[in-house]
């Protein structure tokens, strides 16, 4: 299959998992910080493109995390690590779900992976993913607790608040369009320190 036609395909698979929304100038600006451009990344790693999206349309890679307004597929760079720590692509998802004891909770994580939409994350893991929805459980329950203003449960909850924010990038105003509202970041992190200020 030509080239042209995959990236066509991956552009409608994008689309369907993610809505068409335009990216901006400061949208395609973050991007280019945080992700790497897929040709760019194959070449450096001798790899071929069209194989890779071969890999990502049969459900055996991550979409991209982002279509850069020029239509650059833009990835993470350690897109194949997971792959590589598995053993190859053919087994990493039986690596992949076997970090989760429920494997309906495994076989759910795999799809949100695959997905392409863990760019909430700088480095996406079944640890890190583990680690961030356990942070954000924990920071609205820290939040909600009865002496949440206490100084103990501010300390505590400051804690929190800090881990996700090293394990997680800014985002930008393109993921509040997809997502359909404000990012974890904009909720468990800059929500909480507004409102519970460091004294």
């Amino acid at each position: 299959m030509p080239e042209t036609d995959l990236k066509q395909q991956l552009v409608e698979r994008f689309q369907e998992v993610n809505g068409d929304h335009p990216m901006t100038d400061a949208d395609d600006v973050y991007v280019s910080t945080q992700f790497v451009v897929l040709e760019e990344l194959c070449a450096v790693l001798g790899r071929e493109a069209d194989e890779v999206r071969r890999l990502m349309l049969g459900r055996c890679l991550p979409l991209p995390g982002y279509l850069r307004s020029d239509g650059a597929e833009m990835v993470p760079a350690d897109l194949f690590a997971l792959a590589d720590e598995a053993g190859g692509v053919d087994l990493l998802e039986a690596w992949f779900t076997a970090h989760w004891a429920d494997p309906a909770t495994g076989k759910a994580e795999w799809d949100a992976y695959l997905s392409g939409q863990y760019v909430c994350l700088h480095s996406v893991t079944p640890a890190t993913i583990q680690r961030k929805d356990h942070l954000t459980a924990a920071i609205g329950a820290a939040a909600d607790e009865l002496d949440a203003g206490s100084a103990r449960c501010s300390e505590r909850l400051h804690a929190l608040v800090d881990e996700l924010d090293v394990l997680e990038p800014a985002f930008t105003d393109y993921d509040r369009l997809r997502f359909g509202g404000p990012t974890s970041r904009d909720t468990c992190i800059d929500a909480m320190r507004a409102r519970f200020p460091r004294t």
